[in-house]
């Protein structure tokens, strides 16, 4: 029984987040792809770096960045995490526009402030803007509805047109 309305929500969960294609009758997931945020991370704000570190290596992750004093970058196949101690008050969704899941740079992405031109457009509200005169590295920030923080952090210069 169990193993059935799991299946059920599973099925519901699918089926709500595609939407049909009038054209070709096929599914396709929700949402717009035309923004590229860049490579996804969860930027954690931990009370003692040693000891999240400790804690995420027993997880399998291996640092890959970061100085050591308060704040790492730890990986784990797919997964990318920051732990940063006296730096933020919460946790945070970042996006990195620009690089890839090494930190090299992209030849083709979109900028944070084209990203924060298409956001403003549709009616998104900022609590931090890039400055638009600027082409080198820029954030942005914005709250979801529940109030957590996303950061757009784009640490390399514009991609060339």
């Amino acid at each position: 029984m169990v193993r059935i309305i799991i299946c059920l929500v599973l099925s519901l969960t699918v089926s709500c987040a595609t939407k049909s294609d009038p054209e070709t009758g096929t599914t396709k997931p929700k949402g717009d792809s035309t923004m590229r945020l860049g490579t996804f991370s969860v930027s954690l704000a931990v009370k003692d770096l040693a000891v999240s570190r400790a804690f995420y290596e027993k997880l399998g992750f291996r640092v890959v960045g970061g100085n050591g004093t308060n704040w790492s970058i730890m990986q784990n196949e797919t997964s990318t995490i920051g732990l940063f101690q006296g730096m933020f008050d919460k946790n945070i969704l970042t996006f990195n526009p620009g690089w890839d899941r090494q930190c090299a740079t992209l030849p083709e992405f979109d900028d944070v402030r084209a990203i924060q031109r298409m956001l403003t457009t549709r009616g998104v509200a900022l609590t931090s803007k890039a400055d638009e005169s600027t082409t080198g590295p820029a954030s942005l920030m914005l709250l979801d509805p529940d109030g957590n923080p996303i950061l757009i952090d784009q640490h390399v210069p514009s991609p060339r047109k």
